[in-house]
Formats: structure tokens, C-alpha cells, sequence
């Protein structure tokens, strides 16, 4: 070979590296955003990465499928679904789907790792307290040793080679631990095989996947502080991996007083007491759900070494007694703190400042429509105006088209130009599972600049529309001088609101 070819020869290899695609410029991707309540009983929020927004469309239209499709397999609040319909056929034999014996075999894989803090037959547990809350009693040692004796037993038992599975008992079983991770998994498969869409978030009820070329700011919900815009406990920043976090906080029963956690321990039949929040993160969705549940059941070395056993997870928790537990990996995933922003003084004023140790408080449900089924999350905004009807703080903005923004008229006026620059939001929150159309949201008496407000009077705007739907426009004046509790209308877009301004709650 001479000296051109060799030339020739160096040069087609430099552009044969250059065209692999780790020495690919990364494609520029706009991020399209679509929200909705009442998918598998709670919100659902999804954002896809991707060229223009027909791909996104059709990622969308893709994974919102495969949710439907998964859910008439592996509901236990559908009486149509092939898993009731399996739970009703008796103790035989019966074929099932691929994926619900994927389902049911990870139930039983992860029944022998956890030592039985997972377990599909839970819901024989969870039944009995939540009968007894009813009647305002917590189930007697009789009630919880028989649920316990009908928990320790085999279920059902898996023919691998005929792909059937055969019930063994009459316990009620749930495979709620499983079916949301594994439908997400499968849902986000669908949408990243579009054609122009190159990475894709899901958040079903506050368990986020992130797939794809797509890094994603994760805000890690505190439990004792749980409004949509409180501080979190953690920020972590998070590509290709799937974050869950359970907790006793949101659903549970109250008897006596006293809150007993939703999560059960189907060992000892008894309520979740030691931990609060478990977060996990891992590289499989049905990882992270398994293991965040797990840690709420177990005690915290034992969970700990659960973790520990799987490759690349990490997890975070909080105890009843104020610990903060981390693993060792759980550092690498936060976020570096953002330096200090040097805030402008505020302007003196001889009215008395705002209490800081008062807020106010919003509580909205959104309408859930006529039969129950998904629909699109409504365009929400929450603000504060002064008595001159000045814009002083923006609470929250819930979109899901920005050309679609004018339709909220009073905040397009307030706060479109703020928008305009860029000043938003793009995070997204894990939590635990939150019951569809049900937020909080808090005003600590700052304004958009962060300074705390003067004392006096100031008016909450609540703003929703839905595009094709109706425009509502609600209004609370407050005054902060005292205390206060207010009803609001209901209307088509909202079930129910309630204000009040009160002393700020734990974990502020």
C-alpha cells in the first residue's frame, strides 16, 4: 500500500468513526407535554422528547394503547379483566396471557426476596382494616391472626411448559405492586419505537420512568409537607432509570385518631408503622416498585440488604422516628445545589410583614367525568393578586399545549410574559400514589421575587379551562390577619375547593 492509498485508507476510518452514533451529534428535540386524570385510578403524566409534534402525537396515542391493553389483563377493579376473570374460574388450570404470568411469576419471585413482605394475598389483610375502620375499631388479635393464617399459603402455582396458572386458595389477591411498574415499562416501549421520538417520562400517580435521550429532574416529595409545591426532600437529576416511592402517607384509614398506613405487613397483619417514605431507584420499572413497597414493610437493615442485592438500585429513607436513611449510591443522584441567587432587598414598608409561620392553603379536586373514564387533565392556574389586583406570586401552572394558554385569560394578563421568558417548570415529582384529580397547593406569604409580603388583604385565583370544555374562574379574598376556612362553588371543572389560611403544617 503507498502513501496515498494509506492516506486514503486513515481517512475512511476517521469517517467511519465519526459516523457511529456515539460521534453523532445529539438531534435537537422539543419536549411535548400531555397530562390526564383517572389512568389506572390515578394521574398520568407524560412527556415525550421528539423531533416535531406528530411523532410526539403518536407516541402518545402508542403508549396510551398499551396502558388500556395491559389494564383489561391485569386489573383487579375490573370484573372483565382476564386476571378477575381468572381469580373467578377455580381451582384448575387455565392458560393465561404472556403478561399475566410474567405478572404473577414476579409476584412470586419477589414473595421469596422479600421474606414475604410482598405478597399478591396482602389484599386479605387490607380488607380486614378497612372493614374495621368503617366501624371506627382496629381488627381484634382473632380477625388479624386468621387473615395472617389465610396470607400463608400457596396461591397459585405456574405451569411454565403449558403456560397455565392454577389458584390454590380463596384469598383475594392484588397484583397492584407489579401491574403499574410492568405497564409502564411496556408503555414506554411503545411510544420510544415511533419514529422521530428519542426519549420519553412517564409519571403514573408519582412512579417516573425516564427512557431514551432525556435527562429528568426529579423532585422526591416530602411526606409530612405533601402539597404539589412544597419543598422537597430531594432533587435528583435521572436518564434510563425508574424511580418509585411508597409511603403511609395519602391513603390509609383512620380509626380512633390515629393513621394507620395502607401498606400491610402480610406477615404479622398489622399496618406499616416503621417507615414513612421508602424512594427507590433502578434500572427496571417492576424494581423500583417491588423494592419501595418492600421498605416500607421491612425493618431498615433488612430492606437495605434487599436493595443491595439488585444491581444498580438505590434508595432513600425516612423513618417514624426522623431518620434519613441513603444507600451508598443515592449521593451520585442528586443534584448539585444551584448557587444562591442574591435576592433585591424589599422596599421598606411600615406595614407589618407576613407571618412566616402562617400559609395558605388550596385544596382542589377536578371533576372526573361521566363514567369514569381517562380524560385530559384541564389547564390549571393558581395565583395571588394584592388588593390593587397586582400579580404578586404564581402557586402553579398545569398545561398541556402552550398555544392553548390564551384560553386562561385572567393569567395570560397576569403572567404569559413571565411564561414567555422561560420561567417555568420542567420537573416532575415522585410520590406516594395519589388518588386521581386530588392536589394541595401552598402561598407561604412570598412573593415572585421571594420576599415575604406585607400583612393584609390578598385575593387566590383559580383558573381552569379545558379546550372544547368550559372556562372557570374562581376567587378567594383572604385576609391575614387571622385565621380562616373557605368552602368554594363547585363548578363542571371542579368537584370541590377549600381555602384556608392556618398555621403551617409539619414538616414546613
Amino acid at each position: 500500500m503507498n502513501v496515498f492509498q494509506r492516506r486514503i485508507a486513515g481517512l475512511s476510518l476517521v469517517l467511519a468513526t465519526l459516523s457511529t452514533p456515539a460521534f453523532l451529534p445529539h438531534r435537537t428535540s422539543k419536549l411535548y407535554v400531555s397530562d390526564y386524570e383517572n389512568v389506572l385510578g390515578t394521574s398520568f403524566e407524560m412527556k415525550v422528547a421528539a423531533d416535531a409534534a406528530q411523532p410526539a402525537a403518536r407516541a402518545e396515542t402508542a403508549a396510551l394503547h398499551e396502558v388500556d391493553r395491559l389494564n383489561k389483563i391485569l386489573s383487579g377493579y375490573d370484573a372483565s379483566s382476564e386476571f378477575s376473570r381468572w381469580l373467578r374460574a377455580g381451582q384448575k388450570p387455565v392458560a393465561v396471557s404472556t403478561e399475566l404470568y410474567e405478572v404473577l411469576a414476579l409476584f412470586e419471585q419477589w414473595r421469596v426476596k422479600s421474606d414475604g413482605a410482598l405478597d399478591a394475598s396482602a389484599e386479605t389483610v387490607g380488607q380486614l382494616w378497612r372493614s374495621a375502620a368503617k366501624q371506627n375499631r382496629q381488627p381484634s388479635e382473632a380477625e388479624i391472626a386468621a387473615a395472617v393464617a389465610a396470607v400463608h399459603q400457596q396461591h397459585y402455582i405456574l405451569n411454565a411448559k403449558n403456560h397455565t396458572a392454577q389458584r390454590l386458595s380463596s384469598a383475594p389477591l392484588v397484583l397492584n405492586s407489579f401491574a403499574k411498574s410492568y405497564i409502564m415499562n411496556k408503555a414506554a416501549d411503545a411510544a420510544l419505537a415511533t419514529p422521530g421520538v428519542n426519549g420519553v417520562v412517564l409519571n403514573i400517580g408519582g412512579d417516573i420512568l425516564v427512557r431514551g435521550e432525556h435527562s429528568e429532574q426529579i423532585n422526591v416529595s416530602n411526606p409530612r409537607a405533601d402539597a404539589e409545591n412544597d419543598l422537597p426532600v430531594a432533587q435528583l437529576q435521572m436518564s434510563d432509570k425508574t424511580i418509585a416511592t411508597s409511603g403511609d402517607y395519602r391513603r390509609g384509614e383512620l380509626i380512633g385518631g390515629h393513621w394507620y398506613s395502607h401498606i400491610i405487613d402480610p406477615r404479622t397483619g398489622r399496618p406499616a408503622s416503621e417507615v414513612i417514605s421508602a424512594t427507590v431507584v433502578a434500572d427496571k420499572a417492576t424494581d423500583a416498585g417491588a423494592l419501595a413497597t418492600s421498605l416500607n414493610v421491612l425493618p431498615p437493615t433488612e430492606g437495605q440488604a434487599l436493595v443491595a442485592a439488585v444491581p444498580g438500585a438505590e434508595f432513600m429513607l425516612l423513618t417514624a422516628d426522623g431518620q434519613r436513611l441513603e444507600s451508598a449510591g443515592w449521593k451520585k443522584l442528586e443534584r448539585t445545589a444551584a448557587p444562591a441567587v442574591t435576592k433585591a432587598p424589599a422596599m421598606p414598608t411600615k406595614d407589618k410583614p407576613w407571618d412566616p409561620s402562617y400559609e395558605v392553603a388550596l385544596s382542589l379536586e377536578l371533576a372526573t367525568p361521566t363514567g369514569g373514564g381517562r380524560v385530559h387533565r384541564p389547564f390549571v392556574a393558581v395565583w395571588v393578586v394584592d388588593s390593587k389586583k397586582k400579580p404578586v406570586r404564581q402557586i402553579a401552572l398545569w398545561y398541556n399545549k402552550p398555544r392553548w394558554l390564551h384560553d386562561m385569560s385572567a393569567w395570560y394578563a397576569a403572567y404569559n410574559d413571565q411564561f414567555a421568558a422561560g420561567n417555568n417548570n420542567i420537573s416532575s415529582t415522585t410520590s406516594a400514589t395519589r388518588p386521581a384529580g386530588k392536589y394541595t397547593l401552598k402561598w407561604d406569604g412570598k412573593d415572585d421575587q421571594g420576599n415575604p409580603v406585607p400583612q393584609g388583604t390578598y385575593t387566590l385565583m383559580v383558573e381552569v379551562a379545558r379546550e372544547h370544555g368550559t372556562h372557570q374562574l374562581m376567587k378567594q379574598e383572604i385576609n391575614s390577619k387571622k385565621p380562616q376556612h373557605f368552602d368554594l362553588p363547585a363548578n363542571e371543572e371542579v368537584a370541590s375547593a377549600a381555602v384556608d389560611y392556618r398555621k403551617k403544617t409539619d414538616g414546613q
